[in-house]
């Protein structure tokens, strides 16, 4: 388990990180979502030891990380860094046999990785050739070759298509099934939503949120309420202690506590019926928005 612990961080009078802490759990995908300038960059770069910070603990296992450690990550930036003429196929490989893979074992392993994430008939095509996509799933494949045991990402979606996304998704869900701890960054709240076993939230510099995907949803979901019933529920509209937020026919999205919505609840049988009824857990981008007001 990488766990990050008090993490504090400036420039100058700026304070960029205060207090940042969370755990990135093995066999779990984690989110760590934020808008522009939060510092979701900076506290990946302190947790590889790119950057040092000013306070703080980065441990890995509850021990203190040493440089041998650092090279069972795998890290891919959010700025390409490839070399542009090399052909992709020999470029992973040769990353590999820094990590101390034998030749022959480096290039059937770049192999495998590229043609997993779609780029097998391009081994032989130098990385400037590829489109941005494709040089993104490359910069994945570089930061998988070497078989680390923690995954770091920073914006690994960023340029993809959708049939893309889902090549990358499946990815790094099978890292995951197989133990790696999985750290990554992203703008796109809908696929982290879909994706992700845990959250971590970031805003001006300090940690919002962060737990279980399915607690935090729990947790902000609140006296709100959805009903989806047999007929039209335009009866609502006139139903006292309610605040109506949605409404289509006949479903309806409501604020209200627990009696007023057993009360509601009641009505709608007599109204004709109820398809279904219950707490509506928020989405993923209605959290965000909560938490980093």
């Amino acid at each position: 388990m990488l766990q990050l612990r008090g993490i504090t961080k400036s420039y100058g009078i700026h304070r960029v990180l205060d207090d940042v802490g969370f755990d990135v759990l093995p066999g779990r995908l984690t989110g760590f979502v934020g808008g522009n300038g939060a510092g979701k960059t900076t506290t990946m770069r302190i947790a590889l030891g790119v950057l040092t910070s000013d306070g703080g603990t980065v441990t890995l296992d509850g021990n203190a990380l040493t440089p041998d450690d650092r090279r069972r990550f795998g890290y891919m930036p959010e700025e390409r860094g490839l070399y542009p003429k090399m052909k992709v196929g020999e470029h992973i490989a040769y990353l590999a046999r820094l990590h101390g893979f034998r030749k022959a074992d480096a290039t059937a392993k770049a192999k495998e990785l590229l043609t997993g994430l779609g780029l097998g008939e391009r081994l032989d095509d130098s990385v400037e050739t590829l489109s941005l996509g494709n040089q993104q799933r490359a910069q994945i494949a570089a930061a998988l070759v070497h078989e680390p045991e923690v995954l770091i990402l920073d914006e690994p979606f960023s340029g993809l298509d959708p049939l893309a996304v889902d090549v990358v998704a499946g990815v790094l869900k099978e890292r995951a099934a197989q133990g790696v701890a999985v750290l990554f960054s992203s703008h796109q709240l809908d696929v982290v939503e879909r994706l992700c076993d845990d959250l971590v939230i970031i805003a001006d510099g300090t940690i919002r949120a962060t737990g279980a995907t399915t607690t935090l949803r729990a947790q902000h979901a609140g006296r709100r309420y959805e009903l989806r019933a047999a007929s039209d529920t335009g009866w609502l509209r006139d139903e006292p202690g309610i605040v109506l937020l949605e409404q289509d026919d006949a479903r309806a999205v409501f604020d209200a506590d627990p009696d007023a919505a057993q009360r509601v609840l009641r009505r709608a049988v007599e109204h004709g019926g109820v398809l279904s009824f219950a707490p509506r857990h928020p989405s993923l981008a209605e959290i965000f928005k909560e938490t980093i007001r």
